[in-house]
């Protein structure tokens, strides 16, 4: 159960695939994008991440009550006005991407509505990612499977039913390689409203790649996830928090996601595999182990009693365990005392 995006392999087994979500935090100056996309590639994400709409395309420019944004960050806006205050300008696309690839990062982007895709298509884009208030629109998630590239769907505000008609919807349209992600829309999103538990579960209920998108402001969540089967994580990004754009306040800071790509292969290494055998790193400790030794000095052919023999530190002799079995034999050569025991001193029988 592996995807493959741009070379690099996801799935169990390996280290979990980063995503900085670059999103409107360039806050409308490309230098602030590309730079964005420097300082990601710099904290050792696996991939920049796009969004890839128009206001006209993902909205429709009016004032009625159903347009209103009434709560949240962008209280007061309408839609039209926050995305075209948030989009990234299609004429921006073939920079970001010329740049990503230069410095050596995989760039792909969520579209929002097939001219998206088109455009995506024209500059060489290895996956794509639909965002979680796009997985009901199966439409756009077939035209993205007959690309034949990766697809990453978000599954935020959708139950099991939707997550699974979105599947289906991929897999049907010719998508060989899919993941999904859990994923809580709230901007920020509390912890305690990301049940991870989820993921499991998802990963035996859908049997496919599954990761996070996470939303809260700090990386306990996402290391979290590590340990319950995560094999992706998508995170905001931006250069300051209080830069003051759409999504800067609930996005990571550089020196955050450096940490994030760090800890979270950490967590994943630390999970290893099923092994109670001694480790690399305790083998020079044995000494700090009990065992038992010779406390008093005996003859060949003398009893070993109670008193000759105690459970001390360090673990070069016989287990504790074995005292019973050691007492009471006969010593089969001279024994000096402080010395470990060893069935070889001892006479059989």
């Amino acid at each position: 159960m592996t995807i493959d995006i741009d070379g690099r392999t996801i799935g169990p087994g390996h280290a979990p695939y980063i995503i900085a979500e670059l999103s409107a935090n360039h806050n409308g100056n490309i230098e602030t994008a590309l730079q964005i996309i420097k300082e990601a590639k710099k904290a050792g994400a696996d991939a920049i991440k796009l969004q890839t709409y128009r206001p006209d395309t993902i909205t429709l420019d009016s004032d009625l009550p159903d347009f209103q944004i009434t709560e949240g960050l962008w209280k007061g806006r309408t839609l039209y006005e926050l995305y075209e205050w948030a989009h990234t300008p299609w004429e921006w696309h073939q920079a970001l991407f010329e740049h990503a690839r230069k410095l050596g990062i995989t760039i792909f982007s969520s579209p929002f509505d097939t001219t998206a895709v088109d455009l995506l298509e024209e500059l060489g884009a290895p996956a794509y990612k639909i965002a979680s208030f796009e997985a009901v629109d199966l439409t756009l998630i077939e035209y993205v499977a007959k690309t034949g590239k990766p697809m990453i769907i978000s599954t935020g505000m959708a139950d099991a039913e939707e997550i699974q008609e979105a599947i289906d919807a991929a897999q049907g349209a010719g998508c060989k390689q899919l993941a999904i992600l859990h994923c809580v829309s709230g901007y920020p999103a509390p912890p305690e409203d990301y049940n991870l538990r989820t993921i499991p579960d998802m990963i035996e209920r859908f049997g496919l790649v599954t990761g996070l998108s996470d939303h809260t402001i700090d990386n306990t969540t996402a290391i979290t996830s590590v340990a319950l089967g995560a094999s992706l994580i998508e995170k905001h990004f931006t250069l300051d928090r209080n830069g003051g754009g759409p999504d800067d306040s609930f996005s990571l800071e550089p020196a955050d996601l450096a940490a994030l790509c760090r800890d979270s292969k950490t967590a994943w290494q630390a999970l290893g595999r099923v092994d109670y055998g001694r480790k690399s790193s305790e083998q020079g400790n044995a000494q700090f182990r009990r065992s038992l030794y010779f406390i008093k000095d005996l003859k060949a052919g003398d009893v070993i009693t109670e008193d000759a023999v105690r459970s001390v530190r360090p673990g070069y002799g016989l287990s504790p365990k074995l005292w019973s079995k050691l007492v009471g034999r006969t010593a089969a050569i001279d024994i000096d005392a402080n010395t470990p025991t060893d069935f070889t001193c001892v006479k059989k029988g």
